[in-house]
C-alpha cells in the first residue's frame, strides 16, 4: 500500500495536489484537492498499459473549462433543487441558482467549486486521502456553516469506499455525491454501447421540461429505464435516440446496499475486457447521465462524444425538499450525516 503527492497545475491562482493511492494489486485511485475531484481509477491492462476507468483530463484546465462536472463532489445538494428554495421548520430559504431558476449541484460556488483540505492515511489494509472543507452562507448561500469530509479509501480488495460527512451549526440540507464517469472499456474504446448495466430499480422519477421531478414515479418495465436483469447500454440508448437529451439524464429511485455481500445498486461490466464495477450506496436515488451531446472538442483520456461514459451519482431522490416522500436532506445542529458510495472493481 502506497500514497504518492505531486502537482496537478494550479487553477485560480492556488496549486491543485494530487494524492496517488496504490494497492497491492496495483490498482491506482487519484484524487485532487480542487472540487475533491476523482482523477483516476485505473488498473493494469492486459497489454501492460495502464487503463483508467473513468473519463479523465491530463490537466486541470481541461476538468474546469466546461460543465460537465467530470468526477467533482457535488454539493452542499446534488441534482436540481427547484427555484432554488426549500423551508425548513417553517422557515423559508432561497439560494442561489444557476440553471434556469433552479439551483443544480449546489449552484454555482458548491463543492464542486472549491479547494479542500487533505491529508493522508495509510493503514495495513487501506491508504486514505482526507478530504474537508467548511461551506459558509458567504460561500454558497445556503444557511449554516457546514463541515464535510470526504474520505476516499482504497483496499486490497479493490473497492473504492466514499465516505461523506456533514456537521453544521445551523438547518440546512446535505446531499452529496460523488459526479463520477465511468467507461470500463479498453483505452480506445470510445463509448459505453458495449458494456452492459444492471440497476437494482423498478421505478424513476417522472421530470418537467427543467428535469424537475413531478412527484410521480414512472415504472421501469417494457420502457428503456429497465436495467433490472443485465442489458447492453447501446440496446437503451437506441430507444433514447429520438428523446430531447438523446439519451439518459434521469433518476432511478434504487434500493440502498451498501454490504458488499449482497445485492448492489448498480452493475457496469465490460464483456470484452471482462472488467466490472458493482456500486453500492446507502441511499435511495441514482442519476444516470451518458454524456449526451458532449462538445467533441473537449480533451479527455477518451473521444469527446455522446455515450463516451456513463456518469452514476448516487444521492437521495433529487428535490426532496419539495417531495418529502422521496426522503430528508436536512442537516441539524448536532446531528450529523454519513453516507458511503462504494466501488467495487474487477478485472
Amino acid at each position: 500500500m502506497e500514497i504518492k503527492e505531486s502537482s496537478f497545475g494550479t487553477f485560480e491562482g492556488q496549486e491543485v495536489k494530487k494524492y496517488t493511492l496504490i494497492n497491492d494489486q496495483d490498482v491506482q485511485v487519484s484524487v485532487l484537492n480542487y472540487a475533491g475531484l476523482l482523477q483516476e481509477i485505473s488498473v493494469p491492462g492486459k497489454d501492460g498499459k495502464r487503463v483508467n476507468l473513468v473519463l479523465s483530463a491530463a490537466d486541470i484546465e481541461h476538468f474546469t473549462d466546461n460543465g460537465m462536472c467530470n468526477n467533482r463532489v457535488i454539493g452542499r445538494v446534488a441534482g436540481r433543487l427547484a427555484k432554488g428554495e426549500f423551508t425548513i421548520d417553517g422557515q423559508e430559504y432561497h439560494v442561489d441558482t444557476n440553471e434556469n431558476g433552479n439551483t443544480l449541484h449546489g449552484g454555482p460556488n458548491g463543492l464542486g467549486n472549491q479547494f479542500f483540505e487533505a491529508e493522508t492515511v495509510t493503514t495495513p489494509n487501506t491508504v486514505k486521502v482526507v478530504l474537508t472543507k467548511t461551506m459558509t452562507p458567504e460561500i454558497d448561500s445556503f444557511p449554516g456553516n457546514e463541515k464535510v469530509t470526504v474520505t476516499y479509501s482504497l483496499s486490497n480488495d479493490n473497492r473504492v469506499v466514499i465516505d461523506l460527512d456533514g456537521e453544521t451549526d445551523a438547518n440546512t440540507l446535505f446531499n452529496p455525491t460523488v459526479h463520477t464517469y465511468f467507461n470500463l472499456g479498453d483505452s480506445d474504446v470510445a463509448t459505453v454501447e458495449d458494456q452492459v448495466l444492471q440497476v437494482n430499480s423498478k421505478f424513476h422519477l417522472d421530470v418537467d421540461d427543467e428535469k424537475i421531478p413531478t412527484g410521480k414515479k414512472l415504472v421501469n418495465a417494457g420502457t428503456p429505464f429497465d436495467f433490472q436483469t443485465p442489458r447492453r447500454l447501446g440496446d437503451a440508448l437506441n430507444e433514447m435516440k429520438s428523446t430531447k437529451e438523446g439519451g439518459f439524464d434521469d433518476i432511478w429511485q434504487v434500493e440502498p446496499s451498501t454490504n458488499v455481500n449482497h445485492e448492489p445498486v448498480a452493475t457496469l461490466s465490460d464483456p470484452a475486457s471482462g472488467r466490472k464495477m458493482k456500486l453500492y450506496s446507502d441511499r435511495n436515488g441514482l442519476v444516470m447521465y451518458t454524456a449526451n451531446g458532449m462538445d467533441k472538442s473537449l480533451q479527455f483520456n477518451r473521444p469527446s462524444a455522446s455515450w463516451c461514459a456513463l456518469a452514476m451519482e448516487a444521492q437521495t431522490l433529487s428535490d426532496t425538499p419539495h417531495h418529502p416522500e422521496f426522503g430528508d436532506i436536512t442537516l441539524r445542529p448536532g446531528k450529523p450525516a454519513h453516507h458511503r458510495i462504494v466501488y467495487a472493481i474487477e478485472f
